[in-house]
């Protein structure tokens, strides 16, 4: 249904009510093109999606939802709000069942992929196909960066300080973003400000903290999502940024192992890819897109 009057590519920025939260969300498009799911990263928010959503607006109905604890949604106490990921995607699945969408494709970036596979394995009919931008499902696609995260998974009294203290940190803020960009110049540094000054507001902390003692379910659930891929073959597009601190080539490349058809791209970008590389990004999307419909319309002749 039209949701809108006037130009339906223009952004539009709402919020809803979901079990009780206020939700914040970006979206664009007619609602009657196909939908495109954009779910976002740490510590970022639906922002992150700026510069691409006007991009796809005049193909897509895109949708982009920021999490509860990012954002502009609220942020409730983790003693009011249990912060894991199975949560984060009973809200967001609740989103979608309420915004009536009844078929979507998945754009899933960094924390967007252990919520974007917990909706495709709970809901595979659903999903018409998967972007995949910097979000691993594979052991290999963890850097060396995660050895301390893994030791603050296995005792977080003991880590707890040091992870704290780089949560909040405006330099480890900066690096998401950077990294070891060859074209730094090219990175808006109210970005990473504006992240940073999210990540500092009264008790946003503790609910990171909660949300990334949880992210060890993630890697337990690395095989689910394999065998997912094995079994669905969901038309995947991996667009990845090669110069990613965090998550490695290696992780791009494992995509191909478990999709036979899967497209990768290794852009000249960071962890954040559309930084840097958002005309390209939407490039990739729109001819990825495009050959799958044409496939479609193949097969039903």
């Amino acid at each position: 249904m039209i949701r809108d009057s006037g130009d339906l590519t223009a952004v539009r920025y709402r919020t809803t009510k979901v079990d009780g939260l206020t939700i914040f969300y970006r979206e664009a498009g007619d609602p009657r093109h196909p939908a495109l799911v954009l779910l976002h990263g740490f510590p970022s928010s639906s922002v992150m999606f700026r510069d691409l959503i006007p991009r796809l607006a005049d193909r897509f109905y895109l949708i982009a939802p920021d999490y509860p604890g990012f954002g502009r949604s609220d942020a409730p106490a983790p003693s009011a709000f249990h912060y894991t990921f199975d949560h984060l995607t009973e809200i967001v699945d609740r989103f979608l069942e309420q915004q009536r969408i009844p078929r979507y494709s998945l754009y899933l970036q960094d924390y967007g992929g252990p919520i974007g596979f917990r909706l495709a394995l709970a809901h595979a009919e659903r999903v018409q196909a998967l972007v995949i931008q910097n979000a691993v499902a594979h052991e290999q696609g963890l850097s060396n960066l995660w050895a301390p995260r893994r030791a603050f998974w296995a005792d977080r009294v003991a880590h707890e300080a040091a992870v704290r203290a780089n949560l909040l940190s405006l330099d480890a803020t900066r690096q998401r973003h950077v990294g070891r960009s060859p074209h730094p110049e090219r990175i808006d540094p109210e970005t990473w400000e504006s992240e940073y000054a999210l990540l500092t507001r009264p008790g946003i902390v503790d609910i990171q903290l909660d949300l990334f003692h949880d992210y060890r379910t993630n890697v337990a659930s690395y095989p689910k999502w394999q065998a997912y891929l094995r079994a669905v073959q969901p038309p995947t597009l991996v667009l990845w940024g090669k110069h990613d601190l965090s998550f490695t080539v290696a992780g791009a490349v494992a995509y191909g192992d478990d999709v036979a058809e899967a497209e990768v791209h290794l852009l000249d970008a960071g962890h954040f890819a559309l930084d840097e590389a958002a005309p390209q990004i939407a490039e990739l999307i729109r001819g990825f897109f495009a050959v799958r419909r044409l496939e479609s319309e193949r097969s039903a002749q």
